[in-house]
């Protein structure tokens, strides 16, 4: 009897230990703050975070150009591996709201719009929180700034070929720091360079925070 006791006893304490890494192996690198793994075709949502706003500066240090305070993605999971990894999304949406931009560029009176082109775009997300943000190949990054002027409307269009963010547990954020588009055309009142900063949080799925493990 001890002895089929100390088996009996032996094997369990060797399954657990077999279960124990598993279990950790499979958690992958995106999931909700209530402990669900996001599944491959869940939608990820995430405005700008509560007080801040998008920024299209002309240089990384200056505060001339656009700012808006309303902005928002939406991105379907499309790869979630297990941690650590790289989880993957295809950006399908990315706004920006220009009833809450203003201008600060000499000779522009205000903005009328402001598209991001070429979508989707590749979101990649690893677990050490790096986010690359990369188009289809042959494609660029590319978005098209409507400004209004005295003397009509003009575009700017800007292109860059990818941006580097950084993810955060602590608000469950997105944030993209003075990311470089340079213009590929539109007049001498559109800034030749555009450094984009943005902080968007909480990022969710269904209502729920997402984390990065």
């Amino acid at each position: 009897m001890r002895t089929r006791t100390l088996l009996t006893l032996t094997a369990a304490v060797a399954a657990l230990g077999l279960a124990a890494p598993a279990s950790a192996a499979d958690t992958p690198v995106l999931t909700t703050t209530d402990g669900a793994a996001v599944a491959v075709g869940d939608v990820l949502n995430a405005s700008l975070a509560s007080g801040t706003a998008a920024t299209f500066y002309s240089s990384a240090t200056g505060t001339s150009g656009i700012s808006c305070t309303s902005s928002a993605f939406a991105a379907t999971v499309t790869d979630n591996p297990a941690a650590p990894g790289t989880a993957t999304e295809s950006l399908t949406s990315h706004t920006f709201d220009t009833g809450g931009c203003t201008a600060n560029v000499v000779g522009v009176l205000g903005v009328s719009g402001i598209t991001v082109d070429n979508l989707p775009y590749t979101a990649g997300v690893s677990s050490d929180g790096t986010v690359s943000v990369t188009p289809a190949e042959g494609s660029v990054i590319q978005s098209t700034v409507k400004l209004r002027t005295l003397l009509g409307t003009i575009n700017c269009v800007y292109r860059a070929p990818s941006l580097t963010g950084k993810a955060s547990n602590a608000d469950n954020s997105i944030s993209f720091t003075n990311q470089q588009f340079t213009k590929a055309s539109g007049s001498s009142l559109c800034f030749a360079n555009a450094f984009f900063t943005a902080k968007y949080a909480p990022v969710t799925k269904g209502g729920v925070a997402v984390n990065v493990n």
